[in-house]
């Protein structure tokens, strides 16, 4: 199957995958709800886990359309890789052929309405499952692995809270200029990127969708350099070389 092939169905299964976030968000909040077992207010929106399944299930369908063996790509079961800090870390989707990695990605995602707390505990957590995969990497962790793609995939709530100009705090010293007044989204937007510019990861997406227009499907990309596609074609590319 060809590259354009394998993208050409992109879009809507991105729009299954954002209908199915919002989808079994709201289930999840509504049996919490009736079973009296709301754990924190909101923080049942993050801690469901099955949200994301719709972009993993993507993630598998580009993988196995780049004519990777279905036996090859694990999720939910043997995703374990070991660690250098941490004897092993759970990635949500990984590629092993032949006792080679080939990939690992992280999705995530966030929605409101504690934004600040969460942007940071996404921003350390991402920085530290990548540190932590190289370091093991450089050490010989993966068998004489050539360079695996490390992949980030993040969808965020669009809304007031995450739209709105947030402003930052310097007691002591100037922050970057590109963070002042930058929303949460600008924020992600920025954090995404930088992810890819200094190599921590291979390719990030970055997506946003509104809980109204997410339920139908729809979502939006800040970013062209951080789109679904532009990650699905280096995911390809990655894959088609090292087969």
């Amino acid at each position: 199957m060809t590259q354009d092939a394998i993208l050409k169905e992109l879009p809507q299964r991105m729009a299954r995958a954002v209908e199915h976030y919002w989808s079994t968000r709201a289930g999840q909040m509504d049996k919490q709800k009736r079973t009296g077992a709301a754990d924190q207010g909101f923080r049942s929106a993050v801690t469901g886990g099955a949200q994301m399944d719709g972009f993993v299930q993507l993630l598998m369908a580009l993988v196995t359309d780049a004519g990777v063996p279905e036996s090859c790509v694990y999720r939910k079961r043997a995703v374990e890789l070991p660690g250098f800090f941490r004897p092993t870390k759970e990635w949500d989707l990984l590629v092993v052929r032949d006792g080679e990695l080939l990939a690992a990605i992280e999705a995530k995602s966030q929605v409101g309405p504690s934004f600040g707390n969460n942007f940071n505990n996404r921003t350390e957590e991402a920085l530290g499952s990548a540190l932590d995969l190289w370091t093991a990497f450089r050490e010989g962790a993966f068998a004489g692995s050539r360079q695996p793609f490390l992949g980030y995939f993040f969808m965020l709530e669009e809304c007031a809270t995450s739209l709105r100009p947030v402003r930052v705090k310097e007691p002591h010293f100037k922050v970057f200029p590109e963070f002042r007044e930058a929303s949460y989204l600008r924020r992600y937007e920025l954090f995404c990127r930088k992810l890819v510019r200094e190599r921590h990861y291979t390719a990030a997406a970055f997506v946003s969708s509104t809980a109204t227009g997410g339920r139908r499907g729809v979502y939006a990309t800040p970013a062209s350099d951080l789109s679904p596609e532009h990650f699905a074609r280096a995911l390809v590319a990655h894959l088609w070389g090292g087969m």
